[in-house]
């Protein structure tokens, strides 16, 4: 058999900057020179956290998060129980992070890291992060809505009429505006040329509206929309800036929080230009609870998935799927995962051994381990690992005992009063109600209203001194189909595309 230390050191060597996983352990020992890393510049070759619940998987995401910190890579995080946010404080002195370093044979320096602190539309603690439902794009919201194949494609229609007739749909009182108009006799009237909505398929999305407004939807659609670029940004000493997205608040509503980090990773496509291979990435975008993603998800939606992740690595963004088994993930996703650190598996119940392996399944072949039983047995903070390496080649399988994290592994102080010290809470913290959907469809009620027939022998009524600028402001049919038609409007039509997810892009 080959030499256990020289074989992992040679395989995991890299020449540029790296991010520690520890080291080896063989025979139920941790072996000093078998040093286990990613190169740095592989990190957006995106990667795989898994293991069952307690495993260690959210301290390994923490320890990553900190060294990419350091090396001046930005790093978006979402912190579903409230723990990641101790990224802001240094950890212990002593402790278990002082044990484990000791194990490992290096030194432990507790530090803090730059953390910008959000939360989804305001709930829970951090800066608001909000979209709009027209830039949230029908796949997305479709996601939400727990919409079928037929009821997305309505939604593509309806926001295909929005673009059309520059209705814009900012917030969930627009959306549902819009539906109730399209339902009507004047609305069904409009679509004859390009389709038509079902009264069922209305009702039935009006009804899934009023549930995602119940369930924090009112409070993420609106503005200010979240620009990405602030999820790039560095500190003033070079580190980068770690992006905690708060969302204990929100836990029980897993498909809103979970489709809204799909969101921002598809901004993040749509914004970035192609950067090439780099030595380092811009952004590692780790996207916690990765199975809701694709839970009953249509095929369509999967599609866009894939298609993110695999032309996203070119944009400099490295995003790594947080689940318990690889099992979780499209093999058409996980085929794109090169980096792998899969914490322990429970085989309590045949569904559990199924599972387990499926995931042996899913590794190289090791001449050290029979890895059905090393993921039975793995440690807490303990995992088997396979990464690419500098060249591109998947090194072999190993069993890494993993560095703590130099930050607190606990939730930080008074998070409330960090994020609004930032002063990105002075750009989003105060929504926005600007003119949109809702109040364009009214006041083209209120227009039709005023100009039905006059009863005959009432007197006429006196015109309005504001009736060109209610004409403006109203948009009614004619006066926007006439816009559309024009050098102007068509100017304008050719400016709006739907990008991935049929999200709004704007190309200027």
């Amino acid at each position: 058999m080959t030499d256990f230390g020289p074989a992992i050191a040679t395989a995991y060597r890299a020449e540029g900057a790296v991010i520690s996983l520890g080291r080896g352990v063989h025979e139920g020992a941790v072996v000093p020179e078998a040093v286990v890393q990613i190169p740095l510049a592989m990190m957006n070759r995106h990667g795989l956290v898994a293991g069952a619940t307690g495993t260690g998987k959210t301290k390994t995401l923490q320890g990553i998060a900190e060294q990419l910190s350091a090396a001046g890579v930005a790093v978006f995080v979402a912190d579903v129980k409230g723990d990641l946010s101790g990224l802001a404080a240094p950890g212990e002195q002593t402790g278990a992070a002082a044990k484990r370093a000791s194990e490992l044979g290096t030194a432990y320096t507790p530090a803090g890291f730059p953390v910008e602190f959000l939360s989804l539309g305001g709930l829970g603690p951090g800066v608001p992060v909000r979209a709009t439902v027209s830039d949230f794009g029908p796949q997305l919201l479709g996601k939400v809505l727990q919409a079928n194949d037929t009821q997305e494609q309505s939604l593509d229609l309806v926001f295909h009429y929005a673009d059309e007739k520059q209705l814009p749909l900012l917030d969930l009182s627009d959306l549902r505006a819009l539906l109730t108009f399209l339902a009507s006799d004047d609305g069904k009237a409009e679509l004859e040329g390009i389709g038509g909505l079902s009264g069922q398929t209305v009702g039935v999305l009006l009804r899934a509206l009023i549930g995602l407004q119940d369930g924090g939807g009112e409070e993420l659609f609106g503005e200010p929309m979240f620009q990405i670029a602030d999820l790039l940004r560095t500190a003033p000493d070079g580190r980068g800036i770690v992006s905690c997205l708060e969302l204990a608040a929100v836990q029980e509503h897993p498909e809103l929080f979970s489709t809204a980090l799909m969101w921002l990773l598809a901004e993040l496509f749509e914004a970035l230009p192609e950067a090439g291979d780099l030595d380092r990435p811009k952004l590692v975008f780790f996207l916690d609870e990765a199975h809701l993603l694709f839970d009953g998800a249509t095929k369509a939606f999967l599609d866009a998935i894939e298609r993110t992740v695999r032309l996203i690595r070119s944009k400099g963004v490295g995003v790594f799927f947080v689940t318990q088994t690889p099992k979780d993930v499209p093999p058409a996703v996980l085929a794109q995962l090169g980096n792998r650190i899969q914490h322990a598996l429970r085989a309590f119940t045949p569904d559990d051994a199924k599972d387990l392996r499926a995931t042996v399944s899913t590794f190289p072949k090791s001449e050290f381990y029979d890895l059905a039983e090393l993921l039975t047995q793995l440690g807490i903070g303990e995992a088997a690992v396979t990464i690419l390496s500098e060249s591109g080649v998947p090194t072999p399988v190993v069993h890494a005992r993993l560095p703590a994290p130099a930050s607190r592994m606990a939730p930080a102080d008074d998070v409330d009063a960090a994020a609004k010290a930032s002063p990105l809470h002075a750009k989003y913290g105060t929504r926005v109600d600007s003119e949109s959907a809702r109040e364009k469809l009214a006041a083209r009620t209120a227009a039709a209203a005023q100009a039905a027939p006059t009863p005959v022998g009432a007197p006429p009524e006196p015109e309005p001194e504001h009736k060109e600028a209610a004409k403006a402001a109203g948009g009614g049919v004619e006066t926007v189909s006439k816009f559309l038609q024009s050098r102007q409007g068509k100017q304008l039509q050719r400016q709006v595309v739907r990008g991935v997810f049929g999200m709004l892009k704007k190309r200027l």
